[in-house]
C-alpha cells in the first residue's frame, strides 16, 4: 500500500507531497483532519516503526495545553491521544510496499527520497 497521511493545511506536508512528486507515483493521499487515522492502521503502522511513540507528535498545540509535558505517558496512552486527536500523529506518514516514513526531519525526507 502506497499512503501519505498529511494535513491539507500543514505548509510542510504539502511541501513534502510535492517534493517527492507523491501525487504523481500514485501515493493515495489521507488528511487527517477530514477522516483521522484508523485503530487497526495505526496498529499496522506502529508494528512497522516500533512504537506509537516514535508516531507521536509533541510539537502538537494541546500536548502542552492539555499538560500532557508534565506527565509520563505509556505506549497506550501515546496510541489513545492519537487515535483522539488528529494533531498528535507527526506527519506526514509514507507508507510504502516496503517502508514507513515518519515525520518531516530533512533525514527522513531524504531516505524517503532514496526509496522512491
Amino acid at each position: 500500500m502506497r499512503k501519505v497521511y498529511h494535513l491539507s493545511s500543514c505548509n510542510t506536508c504539502q511541501k513534502v507531497i510535492r517534493e517527492l512528486g507523491l501525487v504523481e507515483k500514485g501515493f493515495a493521499l489521507q488528511d487527517i483532519k477530514q477522516q483521522n487515522i484508523s485503530a487497526d492502521e495505526l496498529d499496522a503502522i506502529k508494528e512497522k516503526v516500533g512504537s506509537y511513540e516514535a508516531l507521536f507528535s509533541r510539537r502538537a498545540i494541546k500536548f502542552r495545553g492539555m499538560g500532557l509535558d508534565k506527565l509520563v505517558l505509556t505506549e497506550q496512552d501515546y496510541r489513545q491521544h492519537i487515535l483522539k486527536e488528529y494533531t498528535f500523529l507527526k506527519r506526514p506518514v509514507i507508507l510504502t510496499d516496503d517502508a514507513v516514513f515518519v515525520g518531516n526531519a530533512k533525514a527522513t525526507i531524504a531516505e524517503a527520497a532514496k526509496l522512491l
